[in-house]
């Protein structure tokens, strides 16, 4: 049975999924300047509430190429209940388990040890409230200035282009606390931005997201591009192997994203398809 979804929840559903078309477009015109054929394959997924509620479902995309040695591009819109236990954890769950979330979710590991890995997400939950949440951060195995400072401007922009909304030193440093490894004390990646539990009324607070999946759709090719043709040796690629180890850890330990897709019986593989394809621990 389909789920029915209200205004807010639909306008919601039918952006992200035109921003992944977008962005999937964008990944595989980067693969033919490449001389790749390499496209998305899609695979469809439904989830089965236990309780009987909607389920809902999504659209895992993938790419493998020569540029992308491995990049996910997910869509997921699931509703139903939450276990007891976790919609306590849950803004606005707490007395109704009730749930309703919507979003889209990217993770790109490149084949070029120069070119920084990527993480986005958007998302539009509705509980007894309703909010927005998600951001971007940049994962370079070898950092560059210019490149982290280029990103760190495109979500300044956006982030200032919505004042009342957001609030960018906020979100910046919530994205610093939020992507560390405590057990190895370093950060993922070089940061960027991160905000959740965004309120404010839907009209006000979407244009921001919108905001910010344009601002990963202007900067994080034109990224990939000054740096995909840079040569690299062996020892480019061991520091990228060996940064991949830390980054898998943290979404294996520590991502709330991680956690939720698997208490809400998400499709696994589009959970976990934020793992690199290989990595190295030493």
């Amino acid at each position: 049975m389909p789920m029915i979804l209200d205004d807010e929840q639909l306008r919601a559903r039918t952006w992200f999924e035109a921003l992944r078309d977008r962005i999937c477009a964008e990944f595989e015109a980067i693969e033919r300047e490449a001389g790749s054929d390499a496209a998305f394959t899609y695979t469809p997924w439904q989830r089965t509430d236990p309780t009987g509620a909607d389920g809902g479902g999504g659209v895992r995309g993938l790419i493998k190429g020569r540029v992308f040695e491995k990049a996910g591009v997910n869509v997921s819109t699931v509703g139903g209940h939450f276990a007891p236990e976790f919609a306590r954890t849950i803004h606005g769950a707490a007395d109704d388990p009730r749930f309703f979330a919507t979003g889209i979710s990217l993770v790109a590991h490149m084949a070029n040890p120069h070119v920084p890995a990527v993480h986005m997400n958007c998302r539009f939950l509705a509980t007894t409230k309703r909010w927005f949440g998600g951001g971007a951060d940049l994962n370079p195995p070898i950092p560059q200035q210019g490149d982290t400072s280029d990103f760190h401007a495109a979500f300044r922009t956006a982030c200032e282009d919505h004042p009342g909304v957001s609030d960018y030193p906020r979100f910046k440093q919530w994205a610093d606390d939020y992507f560390y490894i405590p057990h190895r004390k370093v950060h993922r990646g070089v940061g960027g931005i991160f905000f959740d539990h965004l309120e404010g009324g839907f009209d006000a607070t979407f244009p921001f997201v919108q905001a910010v999946g344009e601002a990963f759709l202007h900067i994080f090719p034109d990224i990939v591009r000054r740096r995909m043709g840079q040569p690299w040796d062996d020892a480019d690629r061991a520091r990228m192997l060996a940064f991949r180890g830390r980054y898998a850890e943290f979404n294996l330990v520590y991502d709330r994203g991680t956690l939720f897709g698997l208490k809400t019986g998400g499709d696994v593989d589009a959970i976990l398809m934020s793992l690199p394809p290989v990595a190295t621990w030493s």
